[in-house]
């Protein structure tokens, strides 16, 4: 517990510094707002073209992983459609952000664990699960958005923009292609991706601390518990399960525990103000599965792993 607690804290400490910069006002808000989207759309994608471009697939357990990762996401959604529509408590709006934060995870987080705990390999191993889930809760979550966002039933080719769009899809689509085909990383590309990957991170965690909003977790009891029980234990324990189903261990299975097992991305806003979701739904979800982390996280991964 005490090695889960110490590789865990620095994460901890960089989001809790976030929380801290945001309410003294050092940041002022419109300048988190870019941050995050400059984290988003440039640090985070380069990271990931640089650990999933810069090594081979070879030796990676990467079908069973993907496996997995796929299951495991099936039962969430599958979990959380059953859900509203048997409750039917909650408009479709709202039900996107339930959905999304059912689903999808906050990969800054998952990534940073997986580098404290299992270093270069869990930085390496763990860029090829989160690529998967990446594509996997991306296309989950906009189809959601199709069928129950506010903005209503959208095209064929609408559906296909938002997805080709995403800058987290088309990075690890590029970083496994150059993987899957062995052409790889030219040196000099790979020295400047290297070099702005490294502020992804701690970027990405200020601007997760950042978007905590107290206030915003009032009148949405319901949406919370519910994407709450799926994040933090259905999805955690059908990991578990699969894997050992499937005999997958080491530092992929433990990686792949560490994905299922942290809150849900503050990305969840960009989707839902573009794609017609519940604002104050989807924050109240991203703030108390982030506070949550902090107990959760180091409990789950002692008993987990």
């Amino acid at each position: 517990m005490n090695g889960i607690a110490s590789a865990l804290l620095p994460v901890m400490l960089l989001i809790a510094l976030g929380v801290a910069l945001r309410k003294s006002g050092v940041v002022a808000d419109v300048a988190w707002a870019g941050l995050e989207k400059v984290a988003y759309y440039v640090f985070f994608p380069a990271l990931l073209v640089y650990n999933l471009g810069g090594q081979s697939l070879d030796g990676v357990p990467w079908q069973p992983m993907l496996l997995v990762i796929l299951a495991t996401c099936v039962v969430a959604a599958v979990a959380l459609i059953l859900w509203h529509l048997l409750s039917r408590s909650v408009s479709g709006a709202t039900f996107t952000s339930v959905f999304q934060g059912g689903v999808r995870f906050n990969s800054y987080i998952a990534l940073a664990v997986c580098d404290a705990f299992y270093g270069t390999e869990g930085l390496a191993v763990g860029a090829i699960g989160i690529s998967f889930m990446i594509v996997i809760v991306n296309l989950m979550s906009v189809a959601a958005f199709a069928v129950w966002g506010s903005r209503g039933a959208v095209g064929i080719r609408s559906l296909l923009r938002d997805i080709t769009a995403n800058p987290l899809i088309v990075s690890c689509t590029l970083g496994l292609l150059l993987s899957a085909t062995d052409i790889g990383l030219p040196e000099l590309a790979a020295d400047a991706l290297g070099l702005i990957g490294r502020a992804a991170l701690p970027v990405g965690l200020l601007a997760v601390g950042a978007g905590v909003r107290f206030s915003a977790m009032r009148g949405h009891v319901r949406p919370v518990i519910a994407s709450t029980l799926v994040q933090y234990l259905l999805k955690p324990l059908t990991a578990v399960t699969l894997l050992g189903a499937v005999g997958l261990d080491g530092t992929a299975a433990a990686t792949i525990v560490i994905i299922f097992i942290t809150p849900v991305a503050a990305s969840s806003y960009i989707l839902a103000k573009q794609l017609g979701g519940d604002i104050a739904a989807v924050a109240s979800i991203v703030t108390l599965q982030t506070v949550l982390a902090f107990a959760v996280m180091p409990a789950g991964l002692a008993l987990l792993l």
